[in-house]
């Protein structure tokens, strides 16, 4: 499951576009959660075991329900038992009876708050017995209450999308969603991760869609009705949370991995661009192979997306569902960075191995399955686009982590929690991962591969804890890391460093003195600390023990740089007392991306010096495309020395990076300049291919010549997405009308949560001073249902209001006392969500 991040990063890029040095700079405490505050979470007890599940439905579209009839084979863990219960929520319940000699024999059942089937079976099974129970049920998914969480905003289990075909431009589809425990809301079973069990899904549909399922299609039947049932076997163990439907009009493009089916299930209008989208995946599936020695384990792999999905994407055994946002076009993806789309299909398949093949024995210790496949982003972007892109995921994911100060409070195995759902958190994804690149920086990627390598052996189609891991990777090094899961695994929070130098010239001795200002536990840390000195790097291993530690080297002339955490991979946040002069150096010596990084951090905030303009100057031609972006995004061009050696640059930059972002980043940076001299590339750039350079050089010449700019926005309604959305936005908002309402208003609607954020600045700005108070109520009505939607995430809430208030004191002005009403009504509203 890959949304948390999907999610988490509205607050973090849409609202606040927060530059990446101000999660690094942010402060937690490191204290230790109080377990007693929540409730221990023990591991079920495993009473019956799932063996078989066999399924066959049929769908109504218009009540939406699903006629079911399931033959599930169990058998006792270990006791003997002559009970058996299931998870089967919001249901009809007609028959459940004991398949029996070729017969049904019908039992006894109490059916408890219409979420759990309680059985008396027909005597005592022991373990070395098997029985199938057949249940002939109705599953009912929107007539049930579900909660959902941060990561999965709805619990429902099966999902009718567009059933009557009454929205316009939106599919007709069927498909769920398993994880945590919604499965049981489609079918009933012990739902829970612990469990394993083949299965065989017969689905009867309108004989015009495709379907999909996990593993294999095994047979097609046209009915004479209209309908064709397609049966699909799954014969090889996974978790009842695990299994799929999905029902719809896909293109399947059809692709291959040594000889296994890889498809892609794409709406009709996407599917030219599958290829372009999810054309990496048989690469990715045989580094993952390679690199964990653990070949693919099932017998084939799709992905399909489809719409109004309740997540990111989830990893389905053999079928993973992604949401709408990997809906796009080839345009789309000229802008596409990394993050866009391909974290996301590396996360999902890199679950088939830590998730599917191992599954978490509990939600407790989800992260045997998330941090892994967060971790794995970082695999596949060193692998496939270089160091600098795992680098920079690294960051990202420790910025998140550290914006959020109660995540400092959570261990990473989390036995007390008030509701499962909880674990789906930063702390289970970004931190997790972030911990894993520790833990392979430490013992070396031969034995941490191997590592893993043993535990997927050991566990293969089982479930799989952090301690099994832990004995995983002691077994492949040799090395005891009980101090490491203890800290990392067990503990909470982070180190919080203080790092300053001492020179002293006289003994020739460099001192650096090492702080953990963090509450809580003290953090025994392995890391290397680089000298650099007499045009030579040398490397010192280090161990940092204490509350304070202080480290001393015998250098044979003062250092130029001395780099602590030489490898950059410490999860930590810290002050690092060098000076501008050293950053620099840093800059231009040391290797890694978070080196440059730090270096153009520091240079921003002095760019009167002619050290830090130097080390901006050159960052906007390094190497990776996201520092030439931060440089150029950080420039104070109403300092002269910076505009006079930046501007040919930038211009440069402009017109020729091989990254649309980088060039967009220039254009908006020269349209701030509202120069004149620069119209001519705006109007080149706005012929781009790419959204992002179209956005940005409609964004110059409406700095420019407000009256063009509204006429190019005008042309471009019928196409546009992204950056190019936004620039539209911002001319109607400053100079559009009631003319231009209908438009921006139709636009945040359809929009993803994603860019809903990016245009709501704009949005709110418009519906401040639009003429018309109708149209200003509807503005305002927008912004509430925003507010109360994603209130849960930091920062929604103040944000919110703020733009409400805004317009209430525009409306007041303009003596549109309705509106301003409204506004009002929408502040409490929002305020009082829950």
């Amino acid at each position: 499951m890959s949304s948390f991040k999907t999610l988490s990063s509205i607050v973090l890029s849409g609202i606040f576009a927060t530059s990446l040095s101000t999660a690094y700079a942010q402060d937690t405490t490191g204290k230790a959660a109080d377990p007693l505050m929540k409730i221990y979470r023990a591991t079920a007890p495993k009473i019956n075991d799932l063996v078989h599940t066999k399924l066959d439905v049929r769908f109504d579209y218009k009540k939406r329900y699903m006629y079911g009839m399931e033959w599930v084979t169990l058998k006792p863990h270990f006791y003997p038992t002559d009970t058996l219960r299931l998870d089967a929520k919001g249901m009809d319940i007609k028959d459940v009876s004991l398949v029996k000699g070729g017969k049904n024999i019908p039992l006894k059942y109490k059916y408890d708050d219409s979420l759990s089937l309680a059985i008396q079976l027909d005597k005592v099974y022991h373990n070395n017995e098997s029985y199938t129970i057949y249940i002939n049920y109705t599953s009912k998914p929107n007539e049930l209450k579900a909660k959902g969480s941060a990561a999965i905003n709805d619990a429902k289990g099966l999902y009718f999308i567009n059933p009557d075909g009454t929205e316009k431009d939106k599919p007709v589809q069927i498909w769920t969603q398993g994880e945590t425990e919604s499965s049981s809301a489609w079918f009933p079973t012990i739902d829970k991760s612990e469990q394993k069990t083949t299965d065989e899904i017969s689905m009867t549909v309108p004989a015009k869609y495709v379907t999909l399922s996990n593993g294999r299609l095994a047979s097609q039947k046209i009915n004479g009705d209209g309908t064709r049932t397609d049966t699909w076997k799954m014969e090889l163990p996974h978790s009842p949370y695990l299994f799929m439907m999905a029902v719809g009009d896909f293109k399947v493009y059809h692709d291959k991995w040594r000889n296994k089916p890889v498809d892609y299930y794409m709406e009709p209008k996407y599917a030219p661009y599958a290829k372009e989208i999810f054309g990496l995946t048989p690469d990715m599936i045989e580094f993952y192979s390679k690199t964990l020695g653990v070949d693919f384990p099932w017998n084939k792999y799709s992905q399909i997306v489809v719409r109004d999905y309740v997540s990111g994407a989830m990893e389905n055994t053999t079928a993973t569902l992604h949401g709408e946002f990997l809906n796009v076009t080839h345009r789309e993806l000229l802008d596409a960075n990394y993050d866009f789309g391909a974290s996301t299909i590396a996360h999902e398949l890199f679950h088939q191995w830590f998730g599917d093949y191992v599954t978490c024995e509990s939600w407790s210790n989800l992260t045997v399955n998330e941090s892994f496949a967060n971790f794995s982003e970082t695999m596949w972007a060193e692998h496939h686009y270089g160091q600098d892109e795992g680098d920079a995921q690294n960051l990202q994911d420790m910025q998140a982590y550290l914006q959020s100060p109660e995540s400092a409070d959570k261990d990473l195995v989390r036995f007390h929690y008030d509701d499962k759902e909880d674990v789906f958190d930063l702390v289970t994804y970004q931190k997790g991962g972030r911990i894993l690149n520790m833990l392979r920086n430490y013992l070396g990627k031969d034995a941490f591969y191997k590592g893993l390598n043993i535990y997927l052996k050991t566990n293969a189609f089982k479930n799989g804890e952090a301690q099994q891991l832990r004995l995983a990777l002691e077994e492949a090094s040799g090395l005891d890391l009980n101090w490491f899961f203890n800290e990392w695994y067990y503990g909470a929070g982070h180190p919080v460093l203080d790092i300053s130098y001492k020179w002293d010239d006289a003994s020739k001795t460099e001192t650096v003195y090492i702080a953990q200002k963090q509450e809580g536990q003290i953090f025994k840390l392995s890391m290397a600390v680089d000298i650099y000195a007499g045009g030579k790097k040398e490397r010192h291993k280090v161990w940092v023990n204490d509350k304070a530690d202080t480290l001393t080297f015998t250098v044979a002339s003062k250092p130029d740089l001395v780099n602590v955490d030489g490898d950059k991979i410490l999860l930590t946040k810290k002050t690092d007392n060098k000076t501008l002069d050293e950053f620099a150096f840093q800059y231009f010596n040391a290797p890694l991306f978070l080196d440059r990084y730090e270096a153009i951090e520091a240079a921003q905030t002095k760019q009167t010096n002619a050290v830090a303009q130097k080390v901006l100057i050159a960052a906007m031609k390094d190497k990776y495309y996201g520092l030439r972006v931060k440089a150029i995004r950080a420039l104070d061009m109403q300092n002269d020395d910076i505009h006079n050696a930046a501007l040919p640059v930038l211009t440069s930059l402009a017109q020729t990076d091989e990254n649309t972002l980088v060039r967009a980043a220039a254009l908006n940076n020269l349209a701030e300049l509202k120069a004149q001299g620069n119209m001519n590339i705006f109007k080149q750039a706005i012929n781009s291919q790419s959204y992002a350079i179209q956005g940005a050089a409609l964004n110059g010449i409406g700095l420019l010549d407000p009256a063009q700019a509204l006429q190019l926005a005008k042309g471009f309604e019928a196409d546009n997405k992204g950056a190019l959305t936004q620039a539209i936005t911002k001319v109607y908002a400053t100079n559009g009308g009631n003319e231009q309402w209908p438009y921006i208003y139709n636009a945040i609607n359809e929009a993803s949560p994603q860019g809903k954020f990016d245009m709501v600045r704009n949005f709110a700005a418009m519906t401040g001073r639009i003429e018309s108070p109708e149209y200003a109520q509807q503005g305002i009505t927008v912004l509430k249902d925003l507010g109360i939607k994603f209130k849960q995430f930091g920062g929604i809430l103040p944000f919110i209001t703020g733009q409400l208030k805004d317009i209430k004191e525009q409306r007041t002005k303009m003596n549109d006392t309705a509106s301003a009403k409204a506004a009002d009504d929408a502040i409490k509203a929002v305020n009082d969500a829950k």
